[in-house]
């Protein structure tokens, strides 16, 4: 807040009754002695120190100068307030204007940005105030035969709920808010009716699932603009239909059902609330464990089978398999076999290092006009784990074959 005059005036008055002793001036007024040198300094600007002169509006002494031929005063433009980053912000760069040597020729400006943190902390307050009070699920009845030994993951990665694409510029068809949520539908219907009946199943979410994370269609970390199609409360509902009919269908068919929600790029903050939402609205089911570790990378445990998640937007197929086994030495150690899963390059990629097998996900939705320049199909999978042997089946489904299925 800026001083007001009568405050300089002040200080200059206790300065001049202490005969220039700033520290018993500042004791007069009870203040420290560094912001009475403040005010001080200040109180020159203006004019206030002796010899007292009238400054112009706006303006502000920056030198007087008393000679032989009197006293010289020079005075400039009064400078602003002090900048302060707006609550919930950070500072993302500062620009200024030079000359060719270099030097400053005339203002800087600051830039900030949302702080992605901050803005995620808030949103968990959000979340943590409002839980208690959300409705429950009601447990649902559990299938009457399931294999033991086998685990069914459902693999989506980057469905970029909202996105918008048209198939005449992209050449791989159109895409929106509904014929998102149609896609995700009919492929689930189509691979829970084709899956084993496996007595445990993973909603493996591999982040992306929503294609902007705000009201604005930008991506968070970077700023870009993105082909977007809906308003964010009409994506949110979406997204919040689209799990809760997925859970059920797969709460149907399974005795044991994990949904992981991995954190990525597009949809950092819709990730978190994603996922306290599903664990508070799910609290009365035995049967569905939500993992809402709010970290970038995840692991279940199953039998000698350990299985990784990671969205891809920090590691890749190429390095990942070390910080896995980094943060998750334990679980590492007490398996057998690891497979990690990635997505975030909308294509398949499969890797066998000495930790672990590491597979890289493509996508069902169609790309957008930036996405479009580079090749990848659609489509997405069912891979089966047996708690001793590992891998021991998968289906691949692509987009083109499911639609319809869940109508």
């Amino acid at each position: 807040m800026a001083l007001s005059d009568e405050q300089l005036r002040e200080a200059v008055s206790a300065c001049q009754a202490a005969g220039g002793n700033k520290q018993a001036a500042a004791d007069a007024l009870g203040m420290a002695a560094s912001t009475l040198k403040d005010r001080l300094v200040i109180a020159g600007r203006r004019g206030f120190l002796p010899p007292a002169v009238p400054t112009m509006p706006g303006f502000e002494v920056t030198r007087l100068q008393t000679g032989p031929r009197g006293t010289t005063i020079e005075q400039r433009p009064e400078r602003g307030e002090v900048f302060e980053v707006p609550e919930g912000h950070r500072i993302k760069g500062i620009s200024a204007y030079v000359d060719a040597d270099g030097r400053l020729k005339g203002g800087q400006w600051v830039k900030t940005q949302e702080d992605a943190g901050q803005r995620e902390a808030a949103m968990r307050a959000a979340l943590d105030g409002f839980k208690d009070d959300l409705p429950r699920a009601a447990p649902t009845a559990a299938p009457k035969h399931t294999i033991e030994h086998l685990l069914n993951q459902y693999t989506i990665a980057d469905h970029h709920l909202g996105a918008l694409a048209w198939g005449e510029e992209t050449g791989a068809g159109d895409y929106d808010l509904r014929i998102g949520e149609q896609l995700i539908m009919d492929w689930f219907a189509a691979a829970v009716a084709q899956a084993p009946p496996a007595k445990r199943a993973i909603f493996a979410q591999l982040g992306d699932f929503l294609h902007y994370d705000s009201f604005k269609s930008v991506t968070p970390e970077h700023g870009h603009l993105l082909d977007s199609d809906s308003r964010y409360p009409k994506m949110v509902r979406a997204a919040i239909r689209i799990v809760r009919a997925v859970i059920g269908m797969l709460l149907e068919k399974h005795e044991q059902v994990d949904v992981i929600m991995c954190d990525a790029n597009h949809d950092p903050a819709g990730g978190v609330w994603l996922r306290e939402m599903l664990a508070a609205f799910y609290e009365g089911e035995p049967r569905l464990r939500v993992d809402t570790n709010p970290g970038t990378y995840s692991v279940i445990e199953h039998g000698d089978v350990s299985l990784f998640y990671h969205h891809g937007h920090r590691r890749g197929v190429k390095n990942v398999d070390s910080i896995l086994v980094g943060k998750f030495r334990e679980v590492y150690g007490r398996t057998r076999l690891s497979y990690a899963h990635t997505a975030h390059k909308h294509s398949d990629e499969l890797k066998t290092t000495d930790l672990m097998k590491v597979e890289q996900h493509e996508t069902l939705a169609a790309p957008d006009a930036y996405g479009s320049n580079w090749m990848s199909g659609r489509s997405a999978k069912v891979i089966t784990y047996h708690r001793e042997f590992g891998e021991c089946g998968r289906n691949t489904i692509t987009a083109a074959m499911v639609s319809g299925r869940a109508a």
